[in-house]
Order: structure tokens, then sequence, then C-alpha cells
């Protein structure tokens, strides 16, 4: 397993995070029902993917249900004592409890939001506190203060954002910067090769200030992990199985020319379709560390291998063209003049 530096800072993270959205079973009420892992199995996932070099593990307070992807790693650290091997993220932001103010990223919630996820992880800190998504309705002055009161509380070690528009980002940095506030250290944000969005401004954003890219959702929902075919119904038991609606959103030319892109690029390197896609963005630049999610030890072990294959120039070069999306204006515009002038 490779390490590097967790954006600016000198905390050094395994190259591949695991990600823990599965851990726990859901009733029918969640989003996540039939879609996840038990705990017997959580724990077996967390034991070898530590074992392997993993040190990295990301979660959030809404995973699973009513904190259930937390209360499953918090189990997990009190039976096995493994907390101190363990660079811990967790996400706030999004609807938890009843009442006015059951989501958003103001201070009253904040001050509790951290406490719930401590209590639920227990654990005295936590490594890396992301917010979940950017909340136009709270000044970011307001969740920055919270947020730095936390760090020098202890509570907190580093600070990091989710799911925010560029030019949020690059206020909320100022903000930082010119009120001596703790700054956001990496940037967690869908990227993959049928998500490429991000490299229209945020990768450039992020290099400029050193941010860490932190991709979820790196298989497209499992798309790229080879299971899913043009015309054939998705396999049963499958996460697109169950949401539809979104592998319906996967069904464009586009997108299977990547998946074919992505077979022969396996097929040359002795990999697997989800190793290739993951070894992809590894060497995206920025990318500090990819988030892989896992519902079974097989799972597991077949995406920890992406830490060892080695992608060429030249297989770079042919997913990135099979992957290559409309830039828009201004993008398209600059490219164009740029290559003239």
């Amino acid at each position: 397993m490779d390490y590097r530096q967790l954006g600016p800072t000198g905390l050094r993270v395994s190259t591949l995070c695991l990600g823990t959205m599965t851990f726990g079973e859901a009733d029918e009420n969640s989003f996540m029902h039939q879609v996840g892992c038990d705990e017997r199995t959580s724990f077996a996932i967390m034991d070898r993917a530590l074992d392997a070099g993993v040190n990295f593990f990301d979660t959030a307070d809404v995973y699973g249900q009513d904190g259930l992807s937390e209360r499953v790693i918090g189990k997990w650290f009190e039976k096995h004592g493994r907390r101190d091997e363990v660079v811990l993220a967790t996400k706030f932001r999004f609807v938890m409890g009843k009442g006015p103010n059951k989501s958003g990223a103001s201070r009253y919630r904040i001050v509790k939001t951290v406490e719930d996820s401590l209590r639920r992880l227990e654990t005295d800190r936590i490594d890396l506190y992301q917010i979940h998504m950017q909340d136009i309705d709270t000044p970011e002055e307001e969740t920055l203060r919270a947020l730095d009161d936390l760090v020098r509380q202890g509570k907190v070690l580093y600070l990091g954002c989710s799911n925010y528009a560029a030019h949020r980002l690059v206020d909320s940095l100022w903000i930082s910067k010119t009120q001596g506030l703790e700054r956001f250290v990496t940037a967690q944000m869908q990227y993959s090769l049928v998500t490429r969005d991000i490299e229209r401004e945020h990768v450039s954003v992020c290099r400029e200030h050193g941010l860490g890219i932190l991709p979820w959702s790196p298989l497209g929902a499992g798309f790229l992990t080879g299971k899913y075919r043009k015309g054939a119904p998705p396999p049963e038991g499958s996460r697109l199985e169950k949401w539809k609606d979104r592998l319906g959103r996967f069904d464009n030319e586009r997108n299977w020319r990547i998946l074919e892109a992505v077979d022969r690029v396996a097929e040359q390197t002795g990999g697997t379709p989800s190793q290739v896609a993951l070894a992809w963005l590894l060497r995206k630049p920025q990318v500090t560390s990819v988030i892989f999610g896992a519902r079974s030890l097989q799972q597991l072990d077949d995406n920890l291998k992406a830490a060892e294959l080695r992608l060429d120039d030249a297989h770079m070069s042919a997913l990135d063209e099979a992957s290559a999306f409309d830039l828009g204006y201004p993008y398209d515009f600059l490219a164009r003049v740029q290559s003239r002038w």
C-alpha cells in the first residue's frame, strides 16, 4: 500500500480509503435498505483492510440509518482496540433527527453533530471532519468559526469539505486565510471515469490551494465494475438493480464506450475493471486517496489490488479519450483559442 500526504498536512494516509456507507443493515425506511452488509461482515472488512495497509476510513452521520455506520465502527473500535491505527473521517450536514434545525451547518447544529458522532464512534476525536455539502443558508464564516473551535478544543484534527461549488470553496479558503481560521485541507468530490466534471474548475482550485481530492463513487455506483452490460438487465442483488433510475442515467453511448475501454485495459494489464477504474484515479492530479466501498471480503480483496496496478501513459490516454466530455463554455472556448494563439 502506498501513502500520501493528506492535502497540505503532514498526515500520511493510504491511497485507498475504505468507505463505510454500506456498513450495517438498515431497515426499509432507509435508502440503504438491502444494499448494506451485516455487522459481522463489516468487522471482517475493517480488519482485513487495516491489515492490508488501509489506514484511512470514511463515514458520515447519515450513512445507514440514525448513525448506523458510525455505530458499527464505534463497536469495532471498542471490540478490537485499533482506534489509533485508523485515520478516521466522518461528515455532517444532512438531516439527522427532527425539528427546524435537523440539517445544515450552523454553529448551533455543528456543536450537536460533532458530539453525536463522537459518541456513536466511541472516540475522543475525529481526525478529518467534513461538511457533507455547502449550506447556502448559513454564512460560511459561521460554519468555519464553529469548526475552528472544534480544532482548538481537540475534538477535531483536520477539516474537509464535500460537494462544494468551486466558487464557494475559494470563498471559504479566503475567509479562513483572512480571519485566521482553520481551513479545509481536503475536498471529497464525486469523481470517476463517468463523472469528470470537477476537472473544469475544482482540480485547478485544489492544486492552487494545496487541497487533497478524495474521490467518492469512483466506480460510478458500481457501473464500472464490469457487471453491467449494454442491453442486459442488471445482475440480481446489485445496487443498480434497486436504483434502476440511476442505472438509466448511465445508459448512454459515452458510458458504454468508457466501459469498453476499461475492459480492454483490464485485459492488457491483467486487472479487473474495478481495479482499472480505481488505478486511473490514483494517477490523476491532486488525488490523495480514493474512497471505495465493499459489501463483502471478495469485493474488498478485488479493490485492494488497485493499489498495485500500474497504468502506463498509453492506458491513461485510452481511458481519457474514451471518457472525454463536453467542457462547455467558457472552457471549450478557452481551449480552442489557446491552441491557436
